[in-house]
């Protein structure tokens, strides 16, 4: 049997990884901007992470959610703690494609409206609603391109409230900074205004946070800087450091039942460990505060560089956007200076997603590669 083949691959074969550096089956030590589209949050191989998994299979790995499972009950309140989201309620999944999915149905259930409203340039996930809510009409399937969704451009308000008056949409959904898209984000008065549109015409607002939240900008979500509440929050990706877990945060406004939402896999014993182990290095290594003073390290030395048209994202979410595709530039990294970094839809931008433990040294090195290669 073969693999369905759907990956452009590069020839790496990474066999071990520990922090910010992947080794491949010739011993060739990579540094890894990338974190694997965002999911290292605390470091490859973390010996906290590494502990709590290796403690909890010992113990039990898994079993359903028809038993008491008080890592759960753990996670949610560490979880309120570190974000500052008091009150939300956790649903537990396994996915950003299904946090989302169920972030949006849960909408539906609320409101019993239909149609959602999303962003151009936006990813969501490759599920149902989640991918007829990606603008990317590639991963779309006719069998997804039923659900009834309405895209906008970022920033544009008064598009949003034309939609919104025939009351038909039951949530709006956004990254407040764009991930695949290719790192655009608007301003505080926007997205101020897609609250208050929301509250006005009995929508939900969904903050898809499922790359930038966990600390990742600096703030544990990205949504938090322009002092808004979500009715939902999805996140995933950093939150388990590699193992697969997802979620979302529901406001006490949203009203649980029996039946609503549910799943075998999702928050599953392993995954809570895996998920506090994050939270807990989140906390006692202050990598929040770390990621704020090493991003502006990162951009200061981003200034000067030739053909960079703009630095976009916060924290280490960030993207180099350049004059040029940088399709080229991305592989002579690997091949040449063994630096892993990432692509986006805009093919002119570079996406930089390190783990969160980042240092000075690894971006000298990084700045020293790219130097070199513009020239």
């Amino acid at each position: 049997m073969s693999l369905f083949n759907v990956y452009p691959l590069y020839d790496v074969t990474p066999v071990k990884a520990k922090d910010i550096y992947v080794y491949d089956d010739k011993g060739v030590e990579y540094l890894d901007l990338y974190g694997g589209h965002a999911v290292i949050s605390i470091g490859h191989s973390h010996p906290k992470y590494v502990a709590a998994i290796s403690n909890q299979v010992e113990k039990l790995g898994f079993y359903s959610n028809a038993i008491q499972n008080p890592l759960q009950t753990q996670l949610a309140d560490k979880l309120e703690i570190l974000s500052g989201c008091k009150e939300y309620q956790l649903f537990l999944c396994n996915s950003g494609a299904e946090a989302n999915e169920n972030a949006l149905k849960l909408a539906s259930f609320h409101n019993g409206k239909h149609k959602i409203l999303a962003f151009n340039n936006s990813f969501h996930g490759r599920t149902s609603a989640a991918v007829a809510a990606t603008d990317n009409p590639k991963v779309v399937a006719p069998l997804n391109a039923q659900q009834k969704v309405d895209f906008v451009a970022l920033g544009d308000l008064e598009s949003v409230e034309t939609i919104l008056k025939e009351n038909q949409t039951c949530a709006i959904i956004i990254e407040f900074i764009q991930g695949v898209g290719g790192l655009d984000e608007n301003t505080t008065e926007f997205y101020q205004g897609l609250e208050k549109l929301c509250k006005q015409y009995n929508t939900a607002l969904i903050a898809d946070e499922v790359q930038s939240g966990f600390g990742r900008t600096g703030d544990f979500f990205a949504f938090q800087k322009h002092n808004i509440t979500p009715d939902i929050i999805s996140i995933a990706k950093g939150m388990g450091n590699g193992f697969p877990v997802g979620g979302i945060l529901i406001h006490p406004s949203i009203k649980a039942s029996f039946g609503l939402l549910g799943t075998t896999f999702g928050g599953n014993h392993l995954a809570c460990a895996a998920t506090l182990s994050v939270l807990e290095v989140l906390e006692n290594q202050n990598l929040m505060q770390h990621v704020s003073k090493i991003s502006e390290y990162f951009l200061e030395k981003a200034k000067g560089l030739p053909n960079l048209k703009t630095i976009k994202g916060r924290g280490l979410m960030l993207g180099l956007e350049f004059d040029f595709p940088i399709s080229e530039l991305r592989k002579k990294l690997i091949y040449n200076h063994h630096i892993f970094t990432g692509g986006a839809k805009n093919p002119n931008v570079l996406r930089i997603l390190p783990p969160l433990t980042l240092q000075k040294k690894h971006i000298d090195v990084f700045f020293d590669a790219l130097e070199k290669e513009l020239k």
